[in-house]
């Protein structure tokens, strides 16, 4: 099998390399930033997504993780949330009806909120019903994975683009409290990249079509709150609550169980296990 991995040099994107190959994938990642660690075997494209059709390369399937995927950037460049998730999508998917490739295209559960809270939630909104449009329109093998809040090997341990378990990282590598947004009490559904990854293959290869999309979260929460409790265990750090912010939404948690009940899919990793491998 042939791969397109975009945004195969970010976090997502660089673990679900790892495992294609180790299925025997050939696979051609496509993503604006050079990786940190080049995979022997794997060709690296270093554009943007919307350049897709400039690199000629067949593929059996396209995985589109390439994306503007942080809610509070998004509100200081939204135009770079709407090249990246919409024209960004639409060119995959035009590609991918020229090569005949399926697309499995990493959608958010923030579709289950107010899509308007941040430009992140519309653009991302936006890309799903762009896929949509494909399928109905031109008969495109495109399948929709949602994910939930993702943490694990290779997360970014940034304050700007890091998730909240890679910023508190940050904090504790620079002696800096952690940062707890409002009143810690929002909850949110976690879930390992390497569950993640394992369900982006199953979907992949399954003849099996969604309807709407596949849901990739654990269908359990933690509050910040017990997060920040399970971080004092493992390191005592210090906490400062700040203001809530924009786009901070009170619960994400997965419902849906599809992805288990017809694909066979699980997610068995831990927060409290990855939290204590640290």
């Amino acid at each position: 099998m042939n791969a397109i991995v975009t945004g195969g040099s970010g976090f997502i994107g660089s673990n679900l390399v790892e495992k294609l190959l180790q299925k025997g994938y050939k696979v051609v990642v496509l993503d604006i930033k050079e990786p940190a660690n080049k995979v022997a075997g794997v060709e690296y494209i270093q554009d943007r997504v919307e350049n897709i059709a400039r690199h000629p390369i067949d593929a059996d399937v396209i995985f589109h993780l390439a994306a503007q995927s942080r809610v509070q950037p998004s509100f200081k460049d939204p135009s770079d949330s709407l090249e990246s998730n919409c024209t960004g999508t639409f060119k995959v998917l035009q590609y991918a009806r020229l090569i005949k490739a399926k697309v499995v295209y990493a959608g958010s559960s923030s579709k289950h909120h107010n899509p308007y809270d941040s430009p992140y939630a519309t653009t991302k909104m936006l890309g799903e019903e762009v896929c949509k449009m494909h399928r109905e329109c031109y008969d495109v093998n495109v399948e929709i994975a949602r994910f939930y809040n993702v943490y694990g090997p290779g997360e970014a341990l940034d304050p700007v683009n890091g998730n909240v378990i890679g910023i508190w990282r940050y904090n504790l590598d620079k002696g800096i409290p952690l940062k707890i947004v409002g009143d810690g009490e929002q909850k949110r559904d976690f879930i390992n990249v390497l569950d993640i990854v394992e369900g982006l293959i199953k979907i992949a290869e399954t003849d099996k079509s969604h309807e709407d999309a596949w849901e990739l979260g654990t269908g359990s929460n933690h509050s910040i709150n017990d997060l920040a409790q399970m971080f004092y265990e493992k390191f005592e750090p210090k906490f400062d609550y700040i203001a809530d912010q924009k786009g901070n939404y009170r619960e994400t948690l997965n419902r849906n169980t599809d992805a288990r009940d017809r694909l066979g899919w699980t997610s068995n990793r831990k927060l409290i296990d990855y939290i204590q491998s640290l």
